[in-house]
């Protein structure tokens, strides 16, 4: 089966831990209680509840492996949080973990800003990452042009955007966060 020609839904393989509760109860299963793991998709960003083994223990901004084969840590996903739901501490490590993977996945938004398109005439989506205004666009574009970014360093010699991971994150937490209602990242 060729990628992209089903509209199967997509899984989460990875999160990364925001908050966790050894004996928690869950938001969105009622009468489900034990560990209880808040964490963040890494492929989709999406806010979720998971289920850990009894006995396993987590670290806040560990990488842990939720895909369906195999699993060591995760019992079960739970579901989907949204972001009012998330502990305080959650929140404040959400910058964190968002930087990492924005950070341990440079291809992907690196990517993103070379194949990124308008939305209107008078509006592109690279605009609606914060730094990036008509004149960094009119930069962007430009140079790619000339040749696709390679990497966050590239982006940042030849277009000048200073600290890319810092404006991406930005934009997924806006996202994650309900701020803003156009997603570019953070899938449903």
């Amino acid at each position: 089966m060729e990628r992209g020609t089903t509209q199967s839904r997509k899984y989460e393989e990875y999160a990364y831990v925001l908050d966790f509760s050894s004996r928690g109860r869950s938001k969105t299963v009622r009468g489900r209680e034990g560990i209880i793991v808040t964490a963040l998709g890494e492929e989709r960003l999406t806010l979720l509840e998971i289920l850990g083994l009894d006995e396993s223990e987590f670290e806040i901004g560990e990488k842990i492996y939720i895909g369906k084969e195999g699993r060591t840590k995760v019992q079960s996903v739970l579901g989907k949080l949204d972001f009012e739901q998330l502990s305080d501490s959650a929140q404040t490590e959400l910058n964190n973990v968002v930087s990492t993977i924005v950070t341990n996945n440079e291809s992907r938004f690196v990517n993103y800003i070379n194949n990124a398109q308008p939305l209107t005439p008078r509006k592109h989506s690279l605009e609606l990452i914060p730094g990036i205004g008509k004149t960094y666009l009119k930069v962007i574009i430009d140079e790619i042009n000339k040749k696709k970014f390679d990497d966050y360093k590239d982006l940042e010699s030849r277009a000048g955007i200073k600290d890319p991971v810092n404006h991406l994150s930005k934009r997924i937490i806006e996202e994650i966060s309900g701020e803003t209602q156009f997603r570019l990242f953070v899938k449903k």
